[in-house]
């Protein structure tokens, strides 16, 4: 026979009636009913009802949605909000379906499994055209140099520019610190960036830092400029102890570079060029290892001009050790086998 919780509540009552303790009627229903005996604070609750004048053994009526809103049809409701509007928050679901914020929490990652996540920006949306691009020149960087293997890997230059300002300040992360409990969170004012700045060329091979040269006058990348003044102080820098060694310049597809005067100036220094496709920031070491890294150093520090920013980040990427440079390349082998396989396999 099952015992529910009103012939609990009955023997209460009598235990009550005959004129029991609080103490004593726990110990005799536990004595009886050890599993399904109710705790003592229960039995307490229960005699105050009774002194009081309670004589129903059922549970007061409760403001409030019942307990079924756990229903298949409010499920069902659930998913359709979110089909129809992946934006929708806890309050609209709750007000268009009339159940409570914990149902709605306990549907939400109980019974549909959904996670609610902030979109991954990206740069661009890449066409088919310029992905095919993407693999077909992976496919060719690992057949030219042997998966990494070659030492023409030696000769490669990748050069990219960049602003550097007089003060950038920290991220958001470098700011972290540790708080013990009994201390109030840390605040910050926001900081924007100085209003000072030079754009910078820079240029990098697996054996370090090449060369960096300075655009006066916050003027932007030319043709002109790239073929008389960049250009000319790379290659120079490049093959310092060796006039004939060659060079593979790796840059992206900016104006500039691929400029018909950029194209004859390489040439006619028997220079080869790997430029890689379109809207490819992971594909150049620059943006995804030395800009970063280095960038990363100075932000927080105030430098009373651009010119001492700059000097800054020569001095901190030619003090960066032959062993990251080489770390860097094979990452830059890593990201063009990966988008090669998966490629294949898709």
């Amino acid at each position: 026979m099952e015992i529910t919780k009103e012939n609990l509540r009955a023997i209460i009552f009598y235990n009550y009636q005959r004129g029991l303790s609080r103490l004593q009627c726990f110990e005799e229903i536990t004595s009886v009913f050890a599993d399904v005996a109710p705790c003592r604070r229960t039995i307490e609750r229960w005699y105050i009802e009774f002194q009081r004048g309670h004589s129903s053994l059922s549970d007061k009526p409760r403001e409030g949605r019942p307990k079924t809103a756990m229903t298949q049809e409010n499920i069902e409701a659930v998913r359709q909000l979110i089909l129809v509007d992946r934006h929708v928050t806890y309050r609209e679901i709750e007000a268009s379906v009339d159940i409570s914020g914990t149902t709605v929490q306990k549907i939400l990652h109980g019974e549909l499994g959904v996670r609610k996540l902030i979109s991954r920006w990206i740069p661009h949306l890449l066409s088919d055209d310029q992905k095919i691009a993407r693999v077909s020149w992976c496919r060719k960087t690992l057949q030219r140099f042997n998966r990494g293997e070659s030492k023409h890997v030696y000769d490669m230059v990748s050069g990219d520019e960049f602003w550097i300002y007089a003060y950038d300040p920290n991220s958001k992360q470098q700011s972290t610190v540790w708080v013990f409990q009994d201390e109030p969170k840390p605040t910050k004012i926001i900081r924007s960036r100085s209003n000072k700045k030079k754009m910078v060329a820079s240029f990098v091979a697996k054996g370090g830092h090449v060369a960096t040269i300075v655009l006066e006058d916050c003027k932007t990348v030319t043709a002109d400029w790239y073929t008389t003044v960049c250009l000319p102080q790379v290659i120079t820098e490049f093959r310092k102890n060796n006039s004939r060694r060659r060079m593979i310049l790796h840059h992206d597809n900016a104006s500039s570079y691929t400029a018909r005067q950029s194209k004859m100036y390489l040439s006619t220094q028997n220079v080869e060029i790997l430029d890689h496709p379109p809207y490819s920031p992971d594909l150049s070491p620059n943006d995804f290892f030395t800009f970063p890294k280095i960038k990363k150093s100075l932000r927080g520090q105030r430098f009373s001009s651009p010119e001492e920013a700059v000097d800054a980040y020569k001095s901190a990427i030619s003090t960066t050790p032959t062993s990251e440079w080489n770390k860097c390349f094979k990452n830059w082998y890593k990201r063009v086998i990966c988008l090669a396989i998966l490629a294949a396999l898709l």
